[in-house]
């Protein structure tokens, strides 16, 4: 069953009803479970900073507007900072030819920013979007923290006025999305090792916010589009805006406003508000199915029993003999059957309805290193019968964030 009822256009947000009442909240949507170590610098008052000194402190500003002061630990990391004319000069003044794409919450050009002589990425955020600044600032947070090679590197950013941007590692094969749907009949197919690569990439980056970072982190947000690879399909996960630090001690959850992408959040938390770090594990299994059949979390092109990836796949499971039509056609029969049993037993563990029957990430990784060590020859194991792909007019619609009504509570925090 559907957890939402979206419409409209890709990755568009479902807000609040009531959005004077949003934003009256705005403030308080950052709570105690959001305690992350970061140095803010924060030597000088607000009120005796001069109107200079303020820009270049503009993230500090942010933080106490979300009533972050008293989170926030001063003895972490924090990302460089850049100015707006710096990165202004790095895109050509954010000319059409430097844009590359858009996300959920602003546009990506590509720049080269002299000083650190180095190709980057440059996310300028909507000033009008609501929650904006809130997940510029999570995102600041999160990965200054962080130092993975499966995770996109924050090179910096900047916060000036009402400027927004940041500055990542330029990853040149762009999204996983983009080469798994909607390909154009020139672009190269991802072979089954390249796809396996991904997924087991995919998950130590995620084994790394759950039980790494300190404190560990729910990523909320996985999906296809935000894995983007680099050079030889190296994946890393990209995009924090809507990560949560998650349940530490006895708490097994952290309750909080329903916000994901509709086709990749687990039921459980789309009904009950109760994200836990096997949530993100179920929208795993998801981009896991993506990269196994090559369809989309969710397609409105195909009939209506298939629309849904986790629906369409759940009764093939239980049939050994029906894995053979799970298959992407693409891969033209070029599959270890093995290894597609083992990666189908994996994905139908992680959209589990019931979160206590998920794995955990590190059986995950696990398996998912094993698989990839496993590699497929076609010049000598045998190619298996494929299925030819159905044609659908036009592309479907994108996927969508979604968030709920409720307030952004922790069940962590006695306030």
């Amino acid at each position: 069953m559907s957890c939402f009822l979206c419409v409209g256009k890709s990755r568009e947000k479902i807000e609040s009803k009531n959005n004077s009442s949003y934003i009256e909240k705005k403030q308080s949507t950052i709570s105690s479970a959001d305690k992350v170590k970061i140095d803010m610098h924060l030597n000088l008052s607000v009120n005796d900073k001069s109107e200079d000194d303020s820009k270049h402190d503009q993230l500090s500003l942010d933080v106490k507007n979300l009533n972050l002061n008293d989170e926030v630990s001063t003895d972490g990391k924090v990302a460089k900072t850049f100015t707006f004319d710096e990165l202004a000069a790095a895109t050509g003044n954010f000319r059409v030819d430097t844009f590359v794409g858009e996300g959920g919450f602003g546009k990506v050009y590509k720049g080269y920013i002299e000083k650190i002589n180095q190709v980057v990425a440059i996310k300028q955020l909507d000033p009008n979007g609501l929650q904006g600044i809130r997940e510029f600032v999570v995102e600041v947070l999160t990965l200054s923290l962080a130092d993975h090679e499966n995770l996109v590197k924050l090179l910096g950013f900047c916060a000036e006025g009402e400027q927004r941007l940041l500055v990542y590692e330029y990853m040149p094969l762009g999204s996983l999305e983009n080469h798994l749907h909607d390909l154009s009949p020139r672009k190269k197919r991802l072979d089954w090792n390249t796809r396996m690569k991904i997924a087991a990439g995919a998950a130590r980056g995620l084994e790394y916010l759950h039980t790494k970072m300190k404190p560990p982190v729910i990523y909320r947000d996985l999906k296809c589009s935000n894995i983007l690879l680099g050079d030889d399909y190296h994946p890393k996960l990209s995009d924090f805006g809507l990560a949560k630090v998650g349940p530490i001690g006895d708490k097994t959850h952290v309750s909080t406003r329903v916000m994901g992408t509709y086709g990749y959040c687990a039921p459980d938390y789309a009904m009950t508000g109760q994200l836990t770090f096997k949530s993100d594990i179920y929208s795993f299994g998801v981009v896991l199915l993506e990269l196994i059949t090559g369809r989309k979390a969710i397609d409105h092109r195909k009939p209506h029993k298939e629309q849904n990836l986790v629906a369409w796949a759940r009764p093939l499971f239980r049939d050994r003999r029906r894995f053979s039509e799970m298959v992407d056609p693409l891969l033209e029969g070029q599959y270890p059957v093995r290894g597609l049993y083992q990666s189908l037993a994996i994905a139908a563990m992680c959209v589990q309805e019931q979160p206590n029957m998920r794995p955990v990430t590190s059986d995950v990784v696990t398996a998912l290193n094993y698989l990839a060590s496993q590699k497929y020859d076609p010049q000598i194991h045998p190619i298996q019968r494929s299925r030819k792909r159905s044609s659908s007019p036009g592309k479907s619609e994108g996927h969508r964030r979604v968030t709920s009504n409720d307030s952004e509570t922790s069940d962590r925090s006695k306030d």
